[in-house]
């Protein structure tokens, strides 16, 4: 196998869990039905027979120069985690952090990007908090509700699923070479659209189609959260190098080697869970492990129900690709 191997970061996120278990003292109520003890996208908390609250928190500092834009992908992202459950997004809280002196009109408009993707949503904004920062940053605490017998998790994911994604792959690629004035404009517009996209309809169709596991693809890249799901599920879940959707201009900033940082943390992070064939290039390694931001859900679903799945993104006129498979064993593994 070629240059995706080593140590898994498994260990650093189990000691981090394992202290913060510690920290938590007493044993976790039986309410609490997705934890620490499990950790998934957002944490739930059972409030009656029918219902459970779904919980999560994002923000990060701008990865584009437009507020509005920045603010709208922002909530995207943290919103990202809800659906991802399979829950319906309630209500959110703003937080932020902002320099002393940036314009207010900016800050307005992160702000209103953000409320403006809550809005469609079918969320309200209903408070936040706000401290003083050198480097702008926002996002959202987002809450939903789901039904406890629909609860979607990393650890669903079985021997013969078929898996699925639902956005192209890129941003970090893109948003990098932007910082560095070295993307096309259309590259970016086509990157930022992709951000802002509620991943909403995706995960209501997958929800209505019966699948086995779902997550969002965010910063630990699409081999990062592929990753998370094996381990979860004790499976191994097997990639197809050819078959993954790219952003214009993704391939094209990954040959002339413009990465970002969290890629060379995701190598460092994943060694040893992900496996690449000797002919996956070096190109496409960069994008395996490009974090991305605001990413599509990854879909693990039964044989006998990927047809229902196929059908409902078609009817949606939303796109779907099929990406790879699952089967027994452990971590992942790229061919070509």
């Amino acid at each position: 196998m070629a240059g995706c191997t080593g140590k898994a970061g498994a260990e650093s996120l189990a000691f981090v869990l394992e202290h913060l278990g510690r920290l938590a003292g007493a044993a976790p109520p039986d309410e609490l039905l997705v934890g620490l003890a499990q950790p998934d996208d957002a944490a739930v908390y059972r409030i009656s027979e029918d219902r459970a609250l779904v919980v999560t928190l994002d923000f990060f500092a701008p990865i584009v120069d437009d507020p509005y834009a920045y603010g709208a992908i922002s909530a995207a992202n943290a919103l990202s985690d809800v659906y991802a459950m399979g829950a319906d997004v309630a209500i959110a809280l703003n937080i932020s952090a902002f320099p002393v002196d940036l314009d207010p009109a900016v800050i307005g408009e992160i702000l209103r990007g953000g409320a403006d993707k809550v809005a469609e949503a079918g969320g309200f904004i209903v408070g936040g908090h706000t401290i003083i920062d050198a480097e702008p940053k926002y996002g959202l605490c987002a809450i939903g509700f789901v039904r406890p017998d629909q609860i979607l998790t990393k650890g669903g994911a079985l021997p013969g699923d078929a898996l699925y994604l639902t956005k192209p792959l890129g941003t970090g690629l893109i948003a990098t070479a932007g910082k560095f004035e070295e993307a096309s404009a259309a590259h970016l517009d086509a990157a930022i659209e992709s951000m802002s996209r509620l991943n909403r309809d995706a995960a209501s169709i997958a929800r209505q189609a019966g699948v086995g596991a779902m997550t969002d693809v965010t910063g630990f890249g699409i081999v990062g959260h592929s990753f998370e799901v094996a381990t979860a599920s004790g499976v191994e879940l097997c990639l197809s190098a050819s078959a993954l959707p790219l952003l214009p201009g993704a391939e094209e900033y990954a040959y002339r080697g413009i990465i970002s940082g969290g890629e060379l943390r995701n190598r460092e992070h994943l060694v040893g869970g992900v496996r690449c064939a000797p002919d996956v290039t070096e190109d496409m390694e960069h994008i395996l492990f490009d974090p991305q931001t605001s990413g599509g859900l990854l879909i693990s679903v039964p044989s006998s129900n990927v047809e229902a799945l196929e059908e409902g993104f078609a009817r949606a006129e939303h796109p779907l690709w099929r990406i790879g498979h699952v089967r027994a064993g452990r971590g992942v593994l790229v061919a070509a």
